[in-house]
Protein backbone atom coordinates (compact mmCIF):
# COMPACT_ATOMS: atom_id res chain seq x y z
CA UNK A 1 0.00 0.00 0.00
CA UNK A 2 1.14 3.37 -0.05
CA UNK A 3 2.54 5.66 2.36
CA UNK A 4 0.59 8.62 3.29
CA UNK A 5 3.16 10.75 4.68
CA UNK A 6 5.80 9.99 2.35
CA UNK A 7 4.33 8.87 -0.52
CA UNK A 8 6.30 5.80 -0.63
CA UNK A 9 5.20 1.89 -0.44
CA UNK A 10 4.45 0.55 2.85
CA UNK A 11 5.41 -3.06 3.16
CA UNK A 12 2.64 -4.85 5.25
CA UNK A 13 3.48 -7.12 8.17
CA UNK A 14 0.39 -7.77 9.94
CA UNK A 15 -3.07 -5.89 11.25
CA UNK A 16 -5.38 -5.67 13.98
CA UNK A 17 -8.65 -4.59 14.98
CA UNK A 18 -9.60 -1.62 16.92
CA UNK A 19 -13.15 -2.17 17.22
CA UNK A 20 -15.25 -1.56 20.73
CA UNK A 21 -15.73 -5.63 20.96
CA UNK A 22 -12.22 -6.27 19.85
CA UNK A 23 -8.78 -4.04 20.18
CA UNK A 24 -5.34 -5.10 21.60
CA UNK A 25 -5.05 -4.46 24.96
CA UNK A 26 -2.20 -3.21 25.60
CA UNK A 27 -3.73 0.02 23.93
CA UNK A 28 -6.09 0.75 27.09
CA UNK A 29 -8.80 -0.34 29.43
CA UNK A 30 -11.69 0.11 26.90
CA UNK A 31 -11.98 1.52 23.35
CA UNK A 32 -12.32 5.31 23.81
CA UNK A 33 -9.07 4.71 25.71
CA UNK A 34 -7.38 3.04 22.81
CA UNK A 35 -8.37 5.60 20.30
CA UNK A 36 -6.85 7.84 22.68
CA UNK A 37 -3.75 6.77 22.85
CA UNK A 38 -3.39 6.71 19.03
CA UNK A 39 -5.27 10.19 18.84
CA UNK A 40 -8.41 9.06 17.11
CA UNK A 41 -11.77 9.74 17.80
CA UNK A 42 -13.93 6.56 19.41
CA UNK A 43 -16.06 5.83 16.02
CA UNK A 44 -18.15 3.24 17.22
CA UNK A 45 -17.75 1.51 13.51
CA UNK A 46 -14.20 1.53 14.94
CA UNK A 47 -10.66 1.28 12.80
CA UNK A 48 -8.00 -1.68 11.52
CA UNK A 49 -4.50 -1.17 12.04
CA UNK A 50 -2.47 -2.10 9.85
CA UNK A 51 1.55 -2.82 11.02
CA UNK A 52 4.18 -2.36 8.36
CA UNK A 53 7.67 -1.04 7.46
CA UNK A 54 8.37 1.25 4.14
CA UNK A 55 11.07 1.06 1.77
CA UNK A 56 14.05 2.27 4.03
CA UNK A 57 12.39 -0.34 6.84
CA UNK A 58 10.90 1.97 8.96
CA UNK A 59 8.18 0.92 11.84
CA UNK A 60 4.22 2.44 10.82
CA UNK A 61 1.15 1.92 11.92
CA UNK A 62 -1.59 3.03 10.03
CA UNK A 63 -5.00 3.68 11.16
CA UNK A 64 -7.70 2.93 8.09
CA UNK A 65 -11.31 3.25 8.59
CA UNK A 66 -12.16 0.20 6.33
CA UNK A 67 -12.90 -2.43 9.17
CA UNK A 68 -14.45 -4.72 6.78
CA UNK A 69 -11.33 -4.74 4.38
CA UNK A 70 -8.94 -5.41 7.82
CA UNK A 71 -11.56 -8.09 8.97
CA UNK A 72 -11.54 -10.03 5.77
CA UNK A 73 -8.01 -10.26 5.30
CA UNK A 74 -7.32 -11.46 9.53
CA UNK A 75 -9.49 -14.13 8.42
CA UNK A 76 -7.97 -14.82 5.58
CA UNK A 77 -4.26 -15.28 7.29
CA UNK A 78 -5.83 -16.98 10.35
CA UNK A 79 -6.77 -19.23 7.69
CA UNK A 80 -3.34 -20.11 6.22
CA UNK A 81 -4.42 -18.23 2.99
CA UNK A 82 -2.98 -15.26 1.25
CA UNK A 83 -4.43 -11.54 1.39
CA UNK A 84 -3.21 -8.42 -0.26
CA UNK A 85 -3.89 -5.91 1.78
CA UNK A 86 -3.77 -2.64 0.44
CA UNK A 87 -6.56 0.09 1.90
CA UNK A 88 -7.53 2.85 -0.11
CA UNK A 89 -5.38 5.55 0.64
CA UNK A 90 -8.96 7.20 1.34
CA UNK A 91 -9.78 5.21 4.29
CA UNK A 92 -6.32 6.18 5.53
CA UNK A 93 -7.53 8.28 8.86
CA UNK A 94 -3.05 8.70 10.52
CA UNK A 95 -0.31 7.36 9.95
CA UNK A 96 1.79 7.14 13.20
CA UNK A 97 5.77 6.25 13.30
CA UNK A 98 6.19 2.86 15.31
CA UNK A 99 4.51 0.20 16.05
CA UNK A 100 2.50 -0.35 19.90
CA UNK A 101 3.00 -4.20 19.24
CA UNK A 102 5.82 -6.41 19.26
CA UNK A 103 6.36 -8.02 16.01
CA UNK A 104 9.09 -11.06 15.24
CA UNK A 105 8.33 -10.66 11.43
CA UNK A 106 10.07 -8.42 9.01
CA UNK A 107 9.77 -6.96 5.26
CA UNK A 108 12.49 -9.47 3.41
CA UNK A 109 14.49 -6.65 1.09
CA UNK A 110 14.34 -3.79 3.11
CA UNK A 111 16.92 -2.62 6.47
CA UNK A 112 16.02 -3.95 9.43
CA UNK A 113 12.95 -2.75 11.29
CA UNK A 114 13.67 0.68 13.18
CA UNK A 115 11.81 3.66 14.33
CA UNK A 116 11.87 7.16 12.02
CA UNK A 117 12.44 9.66 13.48
CA UNK A 118 10.61 11.59 15.93
CA UNK A 119 7.81 13.66 14.57
CA UNK A 120 8.60 11.99 10.64
CA UNK A 121 4.51 11.25 11.24
CA UNK A 122 3.89 14.67 11.28
CA UNK A 123 2.24 14.22 15.08
CA UNK A 124 5.36 15.30 17.39
CA UNK A 125 4.88 12.24 19.22
CA UNK A 126 7.45 9.70 20.65
CA UNK A 127 7.21 6.69 17.86
CA UNK A 128 4.60 3.97 19.50
CA UNK A 129 6.46 1.12 21.23
CA UNK A 130 5.37 -2.18 22.74
CA UNK A 131 5.66 -2.17 26.70
CA UNK A 132 8.71 -2.84 28.45
CA UNK A 133 8.59 -6.37 30.01
CA UNK A 134 10.64 -5.17 33.14
CA UNK A 135 7.71 -3.04 35.05
CA UNK A 136 4.25 -3.80 35.88
CA UNK A 137 1.14 -1.27 35.42
CA UNK A 138 -1.54 -1.46 33.73
CA UNK A 139 -0.40 -2.24 29.83
CA UNK A 140 1.11 -5.43 32.04
CA UNK A 141 -1.69 -6.22 33.98
CA UNK A 142 -3.57 -6.15 30.82
CA UNK A 143 -1.46 -8.00 28.61
CA UNK A 144 -1.43 -10.71 31.65
CA UNK A 145 -4.83 -11.13 31.59
CA UNK A 146 -4.31 -11.89 27.84
CA UNK A 147 -2.10 -14.43 28.00
CA UNK A 148 -4.14 -15.90 30.93
CA UNK A 149 -7.01 -16.74 28.02
CA UNK A 150 -4.71 -18.10 25.82
CA UNK A 151 -3.68 -20.52 28.71
CA UNK A 152 -6.98 -21.01 29.94
CA UNK A 153 -6.87 -24.54 30.10
CA UNK A 154 -4.17 -24.66 32.24
CA UNK A 155 -5.17 -21.82 34.53
CA UNK A 156 -8.78 -23.76 34.94
CA UNK A 157 -6.93 -26.68 36.51
CA UNK A 158 -5.18 -25.03 38.69
CA UNK A 159 -8.18 -23.32 39.89
CA UNK A 160 -9.92 -26.72 40.36
CA UNK A 161 -6.88 -28.37 42.22
CA UNK A 162 -6.76 -25.02 45.01
CA UNK A 163 -10.45 -24.21 45.21
CA UNK A 164 -9.33 -20.64 44.97
CA UNK A 165 -9.56 -20.66 48.93
CA UNK A 166 -5.86 -18.08 48.70
CA UNK A 167 -6.48 -15.44 46.54
CA UNK A 168 -10.19 -15.05 48.85
CA UNK A 169 -8.88 -12.65 50.92
CA UNK A 170 -7.02 -10.60 48.76
CA UNK A 171 -8.30 -6.56 49.30
CA UNK A 172 -8.28 -5.90 45.51
CA UNK A 173 -10.15 -8.75 44.28
CA UNK A 174 -13.41 -7.56 46.13
CA UNK A 175 -13.16 -4.37 45.15
CA UNK A 176 -12.38 -5.74 41.20
CA UNK A 177 -15.76 -7.81 41.50
CA UNK A 178 -17.76 -4.78 43.03
CA UNK A 179 -16.73 -2.67 40.50
CA UNK A 180 -17.61 -5.32 37.94
CA UNK A 181 -20.64 -6.14 39.48
CA UNK A 182 -21.75 -1.98 39.35
CA UNK A 183 -21.17 -2.38 35.40
CA UNK A 184 -23.96 -4.18 34.97
CA UNK A 185 -25.95 -1.65 36.68
CA UNK A 186 -24.77 1.41 35.40
CA UNK A 187 -23.40 1.37 31.75
CA UNK A 188 -19.39 1.31 31.10
CA UNK A 189 -17.16 2.96 28.44
CA UNK A 190 -17.79 0.68 25.37
CA UNK A 191 -15.02 -2.19 25.49
CA UNK A 192 -14.87 -1.97 29.15
CA UNK A 193 -16.64 -5.91 29.07
CA UNK A 194 -16.15 -7.85 26.15
CA UNK A 195 -17.67 -11.54 25.20
CA UNK A 196 -16.17 -13.68 22.40
CA UNK A 197 -17.25 -17.35 21.79
CA UNK A 198 -15.04 -20.26 23.50
CA UNK A 199 -16.64 -23.42 22.11
CA UNK A 200 -19.53 -25.73 24.05
CA UNK A 201 -22.23 -23.01 24.24
CA UNK A 202 -19.56 -20.91 26.69
CA UNK A 203 -17.80 -17.37 26.25
CA UNK A 204 -14.90 -15.78 27.06
CA UNK A 205 -15.53 -12.62 29.02
CA UNK A 206 -13.26 -10.15 29.35
CA UNK A 207 -13.92 -7.27 32.14
CA UNK A 208 -11.38 -4.44 32.46
CA UNK A 209 -11.31 -1.21 35.26
CA UNK A 210 -9.02 1.08 37.08
CA UNK A 211 -6.39 -0.94 38.42
CA UNK A 212 -8.03 -4.18 37.35
CA UNK A 213 -8.82 -7.11 34.83
CA UNK A 214 -11.15 -10.36 34.68
CA UNK A 215 -10.58 -12.85 32.61
CA UNK A 216 -13.80 -15.57 32.66
CA UNK A 217 -15.50 -18.25 30.95
CA UNK A 218 -19.17 -18.26 32.00
CA UNK A 219 -19.24 -22.18 32.17
CA UNK A 220 -16.30 -22.36 34.39
CA UNK A 221 -13.68 -20.16 36.37
CA UNK A 222 -12.68 -16.59 36.46
CA UNK A 223 -9.14 -14.90 37.08
CA UNK A 224 -8.45 -11.50 38.11
CA UNK A 225 -5.27 -9.77 37.76
CA UNK A 226 -4.23 -6.32 39.80
CA UNK A 227 -1.98 -3.50 39.33
CA UNK A 228 -0.98 -3.62 42.94
CA UNK A 229 -0.73 -7.49 43.26
CA UNK A 230 2.51 -7.62 40.32
CA UNK A 231 2.32 -11.65 38.24
CA UNK A 232 -0.45 -12.41 40.75
CA UNK A 233 -3.32 -13.91 39.27
CA UNK A 234 -6.28 -14.70 41.90
CA UNK A 235 -9.24 -16.94 41.56
CA UNK A 236 -12.08 -15.56 41.93
CA UNK A 237 -14.40 -17.97 44.66
CA UNK A 238 -17.75 -19.38 42.90
CA UNK A 239 -19.89 -18.72 45.90
CA UNK A 240 -19.53 -14.87 46.85
CA UNK A 241 -18.59 -13.29 49.04
CA UNK A 242 -19.15 -9.36 50.91
CA UNK A 243 -22.23 -8.64 49.42
CA UNK A 244 -21.39 -10.29 46.15
CA UNK A 245 -23.22 -12.68 43.80
CA UNK A 246 -22.04 -15.87 42.90
CA UNK A 247 -19.66 -16.09 40.70
CA UNK A 248 -22.03 -17.95 37.86
CA UNK A 249 -24.44 -15.01 38.23
CA UNK A 250 -21.88 -12.62 38.11
CA UNK A 251 -21.11 -13.82 34.65
CA UNK A 252 -23.82 -14.11 33.42
CA UNK A 253 -25.13 -10.48 34.26
CA UNK A 254 -21.62 -9.11 32.46
CA UNK A 255 -22.48 -11.45 29.27
CA UNK A 256 -25.78 -9.76 29.13
CA UNK A 257 -23.68 -6.15 28.89
CA UNK A 258 -21.01 -7.17 26.90
CA UNK A 259 -20.25 -5.99 23.45
CA UNK A 260 -19.72 -8.59 20.88
CA UNK A 261 -17.81 -9.36 17.77
CA UNK A 262 -19.58 -8.82 14.61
Amino acid sequence: MSDEEGGGSLYVLTAVLLTPAQFPSVLGDDFPEACALLGVSAAPEGYGLVLGQDEEGARWTVVVDDVSLVAAAIASWDCGMEYDLSPDERTIVVSLAGWPLDLSVAAPGVPDPHDPEQGADGTGRVPLAPPSADTWGPVQRRLGADQVAREWGDWQDRAAADGGAAAAAHPGLARALREALEYTRTAPPPGRVRSSFAGGGARTLRVDGPGWSLVARTDGAAFVLLDDAPHEVLPVPRNGERGLPKLPELLAALDGIAVRPS
